[in-house]
Protein backbone atom coordinates (compact mmCIF):
# COMPACT_ATOMS: atom_id res chain seq x y z
CA UNK A 1 0.00 0.00 0.00
CA UNK A 2 1.71 3.63 -1.14
CA UNK A 3 0.92 6.33 1.22
CA UNK A 4 0.57 9.66 -0.27
CA UNK A 5 2.04 12.39 1.43
CA UNK A 6 -0.09 15.70 1.84
CA UNK A 7 1.81 18.88 1.71
CA UNK A 8 1.73 20.77 5.60
CA UNK A 9 1.27 24.51 5.39
CA UNK A 10 1.72 26.53 8.48
CA UNK A 11 -1.83 28.48 9.36
CA UNK A 12 -1.50 31.88 9.81
CA UNK A 13 -3.21 31.90 13.09
CA UNK A 14 -6.30 32.72 12.14
CA UNK A 15 -8.47 29.69 10.83
CA UNK A 16 -11.11 31.49 9.43
CA UNK A 17 -8.70 33.49 7.01
CA UNK A 18 -7.12 30.31 6.46
CA UNK A 19 -10.00 28.73 5.25
CA UNK A 20 -10.95 31.65 3.12
CA UNK A 21 -14.06 33.36 5.67
CA UNK A 22 -14.88 36.92 4.59
CA UNK A 23 -14.13 38.94 7.67
CA UNK A 24 -11.92 36.68 9.01
CA UNK A 25 -11.12 39.10 11.74
CA UNK A 26 -14.76 39.60 13.01
CA UNK A 27 -14.76 35.76 13.10
CA UNK A 28 -11.72 35.05 15.17
CA UNK A 29 -12.89 37.68 17.54
CA UNK A 30 -16.44 36.65 18.03
CA UNK A 31 -14.77 32.66 18.45
CA UNK A 32 -12.79 34.03 21.07
CA UNK A 33 -15.34 35.81 23.10
CA UNK A 34 -17.33 32.92 22.57
CA UNK A 35 -14.64 30.50 24.58
CA UNK A 36 -14.74 32.84 27.33
CA UNK A 37 -18.53 32.86 27.56
CA UNK A 38 -18.29 29.37 27.50
CA UNK A 39 -15.41 29.29 30.18
CA UNK A 40 -17.63 31.70 32.74
CA UNK A 41 -20.63 29.71 31.86
CA UNK A 42 -18.98 26.56 33.08
CA UNK A 43 -17.06 28.06 36.00
CA UNK A 44 -20.28 29.42 37.37
CA UNK A 45 -22.03 26.04 36.81
CA UNK A 46 -25.07 27.24 35.01
CA UNK A 47 -26.96 25.38 32.55
CA UNK A 48 -27.58 26.88 29.58
CA UNK A 49 -30.95 28.32 30.72
CA UNK A 50 -29.44 30.29 34.05
CA UNK A 51 -27.08 31.17 31.67
CA UNK A 52 -30.04 32.63 28.37
CA UNK A 53 -31.26 34.39 31.64
CA UNK A 54 -28.41 36.16 32.63
CA UNK A 55 -27.43 37.11 29.47
CA UNK A 56 -31.70 37.80 28.38
CA UNK A 57 -31.65 35.50 25.56
CA UNK A 58 -32.99 31.87 25.41
CA UNK A 59 -31.36 28.60 26.06
CA UNK A 60 -31.86 27.90 22.71
CA UNK A 61 -30.15 31.28 21.69
CA UNK A 62 -26.58 30.08 24.25
CA UNK A 63 -27.35 26.30 22.50
CA UNK A 64 -26.39 27.45 18.90
CA UNK A 65 -23.81 30.61 20.10
CA UNK A 66 -21.94 27.79 21.53
CA UNK A 67 -22.34 25.40 19.13
CA UNK A 68 -20.80 28.15 16.25
CA UNK A 69 -23.42 29.79 14.97
CA UNK A 70 -22.22 33.13 15.75
CA UNK A 71 -22.28 35.58 12.38
CA UNK A 72 -24.91 37.05 13.16
CA UNK A 73 -24.50 37.93 16.93
CA UNK A 74 -22.43 41.20 16.59
CA UNK A 75 -19.12 41.60 18.88
CA UNK A 76 -21.03 44.37 21.14
CA UNK A 77 -23.58 41.78 21.83
CA UNK A 78 -20.75 39.19 22.95
CA UNK A 79 -19.12 41.80 24.70
CA UNK A 80 -22.34 42.53 27.13
CA UNK A 81 -23.04 38.98 27.31
CA UNK A 82 -19.75 39.00 29.24
CA UNK A 83 -20.39 41.78 31.07
CA UNK A 84 -23.60 40.47 32.16
CA UNK A 85 -21.28 37.12 33.43
CA UNK A 86 -19.35 39.41 35.85
CA UNK A 87 -16.54 39.83 33.32
CA UNK A 88 -14.69 43.38 33.03
CA UNK A 89 -14.00 44.93 29.60
CA UNK A 90 -10.53 47.03 28.45
CA UNK A 91 -10.28 48.06 24.96
CA UNK A 92 -6.98 49.26 23.90
CA UNK A 93 -6.37 51.81 20.70
CA UNK A 94 -3.18 52.14 19.97
CA UNK A 95 -1.56 53.47 16.42
CA UNK A 96 0.30 50.56 14.73
CA UNK A 97 3.99 50.40 15.72
CA UNK A 98 3.39 52.60 18.61
CA UNK A 99 2.20 50.54 21.77
CA UNK A 100 3.36 53.51 24.54
CA UNK A 101 0.78 55.56 23.48
CA UNK A 102 -2.58 53.20 23.97
CA UNK A 103 -5.95 55.14 25.05
CA UNK A 104 -8.07 52.13 27.18
CA UNK A 105 -11.74 52.33 27.81
CA UNK A 106 -12.48 50.25 30.65
CA UNK A 107 -16.26 48.71 31.07
CA UNK A 108 -17.64 46.89 34.42
CA UNK A 109 -19.69 44.59 35.05
CA UNK A 110 -23.48 45.52 34.29
CA UNK A 111 -25.19 45.38 38.11
CA UNK A 112 -28.56 44.29 38.18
Amino acid sequence: MTTEQTPIRRGSGNVFADLGFPDAASHLLKAWLIVRIQDAIDQRGYSQAEAGRIMGISQPDVSRMLRGHFRDVSVERLMRFLQALGYEIDIVLRETGNPENGQTIHLQPQTA
